[in-house]
């Protein structure tokens, strides 16, 4: 249990959760993109920004689930990757990871930092919300010799992502395991660096983890790759199974019920909506 729950009478008269413990995750930065006729390897996303701890919460309250960046364009563009949207609940904000750089550019700044591309320098900073304790790291850098940084993690310790190597590109910095839903999941892991060989597409980080997306392959010859999309946030509060089912959950969002032994679980994978408790 994260921490001690504690109980509410509402105006309904009724005897209601009045704190719940609570998982914020929010969506993850893209991967950076390759860049046609160029060996070098861009930057990992970085992960959502990561959250965890118990809240009071009011009588009606407002989740959002963060959408995770797209991945860089390739092709000639040289713009870094999408950063991720926020996860919000209530007054509580989990702040998108930072998109990873192109082949030759710096990653962007966000809940985690994006990595930066072989010659793009340091890899771009994370916790940008300011939290403590931090909702996520710094990205990597590259390395002067092929390999592209990777994303920065979210929530844990050491989870800074790593400088790029060759023909490999650095990996992402590592996430934090959770078990509010009723078994351990690992949330806020930052995307690897693009490497150099034959040109190849990042991969998409996995939807509702906060997962970064990797970086492309460079190649020379070669057209630039796409940097995969960031994985998609999650919201997930709990509160013991004494207490009654929530009101009303507002229709722009997507959630699902659980009753692990002794609690109560609602998790939000999508959109946005007002809570009632």
């Amino acid at each position: 249990m994260i921490g001690a729950i504690t109980a509410g009478l509402f105006s309904t008269g009724v005897l209601k959760p009045s704190t719940v413990d609570y998982l914020l995750v929010a969506g993850a930065g893209g991967g950076g993109s390759g860049y046609t006729n160029d060996l070098r390897g861009p930057g990992g996303g970085g992960a959502g920004g990561y959250r965890s701890s118990t809240y009071t919460i009011p009588s009606s309250f407002t989740v959002t689930v963060g959408a995770g960046g797209a991945g860089g364009l390739g092709g000639t563009s040289t713009a870094a990757a999408s950063k991720g949207s926020n996860s919000v609940l209530d007054t509580l904000t989990a702040t998108g990871g930072g998109g990873g750089g192109w082949a030759e550019g710096a990653g962007v700044t966000g809940g985690s930092g994006g990595g930066s591309g072989d010659i793009g320098g340091s890899g771009a900073a994370g916790n940008q919300g300011g939290y403590s304790p931090v909702e996520g790291y710094a990205g990597g850098a590259g390395n002067n010799s092929g390999g592209g940084g990777g994303g920065g993690g979210g929530g844990g310790s050491s989870s800074v992502g790593t400088t790029g190597g060759n023909p490999n590109g650095g990996n992402g910095g590592s996430g934090t395991s959770n078990s509010i839903s009723g078994s351990a999941s690992t949330y806020a892991v930052g995307g690897a660096g693009g490497g150099t060989g034959t040109a190849t597409p990042g991969t998409n980080g996995t939807a509702n983890t906060g997962n970064g997306g990797t970086g492309a392959r460079g190649a020379n010859p070669g057209t630039g790759q796409v940097g995969g999309n960031g994985g998609s946030g999650i919201v997930i509060i709990r509160y013991p199974d004494t207490y009654p089912d929530l009101t009303s959950i507002g229709g722009g969002l997507t959630y699902a019920k659980t009753t692990p032994t002794g609690y109560k679980v609602y998790t939000f994978t999508a959109g946005t909506g007002t809570v009632t408790v």
